[in-house]
């Protein structure tokens, strides 16, 4: 039997992995990150932000055209935070909220980490992911991308990738 509900309530709130909830109606597409009641800061991310919001359109345009998603027409934003959720499964929440009006996306993701964290494990999902793509090439690529891996900073990265595209004026666009 189907439960009573007032309309318009359906995924009015957040059920956040620290067990703490947030409205909907609170999230807006701007936002990247909320201070929680329970004293954390949670990322935020919406269907909405492109994966350059992590990466450089560059490497968005690389992933989109090396890898084949069963979900979806190519590879963006809902690729990326599926891989997330699935390596922190306990760390990250999902709500669709296509059927709530009064927003501007269709899925939320809510993280336990800050979003300056959930950065970083982006980065370094997509650099595995990378690193499996390329294990099927050669041997001297693996090598050489081996090599290069070693050398790669992911916090160095983050910070720098962060500054430079840190939006001043609405016709910036990403890197």
């Amino acid at each position: 039997m189907a439960e009573p509900r007032v309309p318009g309530s359906r995924g009015s709130d957040l059920a956040l992995p620290c067990g703490e909830s947030v409205a909907i109606a609170d999230l807006d597409m701007g936002m990247r990150e909320f201070d929680c009641d329970c004293g954390e800061r949670h990322a935020l991310v919406m269907d909405v932000h492109p994966p350059s919001r992590f990466v450089p359109e560059s490497l968005v345009e690389v992933l989109r055209e090396t890898i084949e998603p069963t979900e979806g027409d190519e590879f963006d934003t809902l690729h990326l935070m599926g891989v997330v959720l699935e390596e922190f499964p306990e760390k990250v929440v999902a709500e669709d909220v296509a059927e709530n009006s009064d927003v501007g996306y269709a899925l939320v993701w809510a993280t336990d980490f800050d979003a300056r964290r959930l950065h970083e494990i982006v980065v370094e999902l997509v650099v595995e992911l990378m690193e499996h793509a390329v294990s099927h090439t050669d041997d001297d690529a693996a090598s050489e991308f081996e090599r290069q891996m070693h050398e790669f900073d992911v916090e160095a990265f983050v910070d720098q990738y962060r500054r430079e595209r840190e939006f001043e004026r609405e016709t910036d666009t990403p890197v």
